[in-house]
């Protein structure tokens, strides 16, 4: 499989659009700029989601639905907000369609016209507000603590599968609080459980940090992410939390009654990841023979290809795997035995290889006489033999071998290729010719940050939490600085 696709080195962008689509986990659709998630793409993020869905709910939240359509005035309600998405929203105009008058298909009735235009849901905090306001009357009704699952459109016009799409599937949450601390403290709380679930299941390190006012989600007071490193040397945001402080709440009168007797403005927040995840997912640990996929998020873990000629020797190896199988299934691995006979086993091992399955389990009557079989790593690409009687204990201890060192791996990744600047000439060279994190100062101005994203496409990606003070000079304009911050160009 990995025959007639471009390796890294030769054209990152064709390699990663190429593997989306020959590993079977996503193609363009006929709808421009969305794509269908195919069944091996979409097992991937049923396993994200549950991890995280029940991340969520060991928090205290639970899961909500609201609608897809959002009447265009409650975009109106908060200034910052509807700038930040105003040129990437799908508008529904009408609600029926008619035959052509020439009899030459169908087109919009033109009597069908809605009173007011609604607008397909790019995040849904204006009508979740304007819910909530019905909700909250005091202080017994806080904190709300509410997820929902659902798709997004936002009107892409250069678009990339998993990265970038006009509609893709995420969580959104959305919380309300008494108080600025229990707010703040949520959405921290929020970046934290994101941070380990990227590094602890898709074995990606992440920086945690927040955005420069000018990267801030539209209407936030403060926006924290988690930014990964692909061996692209570019960054990538794989997950936001944003203290929305009251902006919300003013803007669709959500007051609350306090024990004292006050009506106060509750303060919110709101914290989402996606589908994004997987463009992640694939580019942070991918190799030139194909997916490289971390166990705990592997919809197979473990591949058993049996070797035989005919269909007596199929049944004698199926008497030995199937008690296998059992065994590895009560540990909690996910076990797929292919044992079609339209399939040759070396066409089954480079299937398996280019999908990204973390083990390889090989038997074959000689096996049988041997009491052995072979495990291969997709890490590695590692062979070994091993005692039938051994198997179970060795393939627990290879899966969590495999995701301690592809995490490992990732890790000494980003150290190789984060980079400490003080001159400007050192930022360009670095940016244009080695990529990666550069840790420079910056005098905090936005003038500042925009003339070096127009002269280097790179961005701030996180001021670090808890980052260090040290007086330095700007990169760019020489004006004093107290801390340096994190640059990249970015996905």
């Amino acid at each position: 499989m990995a025959k007639d696709f471009p390796s890294r080195a030769e054209n990152y962008s064709q390699w990663y659009n190429d593997l989306v689509i020959k590993a079977d986990l996503a193609e363009n659709s006929a709808v421009r700029g969305c794509m269908v998630i195919k069944p091996y793409g979409y097992a991937i993020w049923e396993k994200i989601q549950a991890v995280l869905d029940k991340k969520f709910k060991d928090t205290g939240h639970s899961n909500v639905y609201f609608p897809i359509f959002i009447p265009k005035s409650f975009f109106s309600k908060e200034a910052s907000h509807v700038e930040g998405f105003a040129k990437e929203c799908a508008v529904v105009t009408h609600y029926r369609l008619k035959n052509s008058p020439d009899g030459k298909g169908i087109v919009v009735d033109e009597d069908a016209k809605l009173e007011e235009e609604l607008i397909i849901r790019p995040t849904s905090e204006t009508i979740i507000w304007d819910t909530y306001r019905n909700w909250i009357k005091s202080y017994r009704d806080l904190p709300i603590l509410y997820n929902q699952w659902a798709n997004v459109v936002r009107w892409e016009m250069r678009t990339r599968l998993f990265l970038r799409t006009a509609e893709f599937l995420w969580q959104e949450g959305h919380t309300a609080h008494a108080t600025q601390e229990e707010a703040v403290r949520e959405a921290e709380t929020m970046l934290g459980v994101y941070a380990d679930f990227a590094e602890n299941w898709m074995a990606i390190p992440v920086l945690k940090g927040v955005k420069s006012p000018g990267e801030r989600f539209a209407g936030a007071i403060e926006t924290y992410a988690i930014e990964a490193l692909m061996q692209d040397g570019k960054a990538l945001q794989a997950g936001t939390s944003h203290f929305l402080g009251q902006n919300f709440a003013k803007a669709f009168d959500v007051k609350y009654l306090t024990k004292e007797n006050q009506l106060e403005y509750v303060w919110a927040t709101s914290w989402g990841v996606s589908t994004r995840l997987m463009g992640a997912l694939v580019m942070a640990h991918s190799d030139d023979n194909g997916l490289v996929l971390p166990p705990r998020l592997a919809p197979i873990q473990v591949a058993i290809v049996p070797v035989f000629k005919n269909e007596e020797q199929l049944n004698l190896i199926s008497t030995v795997v199937d008690p296998i199988k059992k065994a590895l299934e009560k540990k909690g691995v996910t076990v797929k035995y292919d044992s079609r006979d339209t399939h040759k086993p070396g066409w089954k091992f480079a299937e398996y290889e280019f999908k990204g399955v973390p083990l390889r389990i090989t038997i074959g009557p000689r096996d049988i006489e041997n009491r052995t079989v072979e495990i291969a790593r997709r890490d590695t690409l590692e062979k070994e033999t091993l005692q039938i009687t051994d198997i179970e204990d060795k393939v627990v201890h290879l899966l969590d071998q495999i995701q301690k060192n592809l995490y490992d791996r990732a890790l000494s990744f980003r150290e190789q290729n984060t980079f400490t600047v003080n001159t400007w000439d050192e930022f360009v060279d670095t940016i244009e010719n080695k990529g990666g994190f550069i840790l420079a100062h910056w005098d905090g101005t936005a003038e500042t940050e925009e003339k070096i994203k127009e002269a280097t496409k790179a961005t701030i990606r996180v001021i670090p939490l808890n980052n260090a003070k040290e007086n330095g000079r700007c990169v760019f304009s020489g004006k004093p600085s107290e801390q340096r911050v994190v640059f990249a160009r970015a996905y």
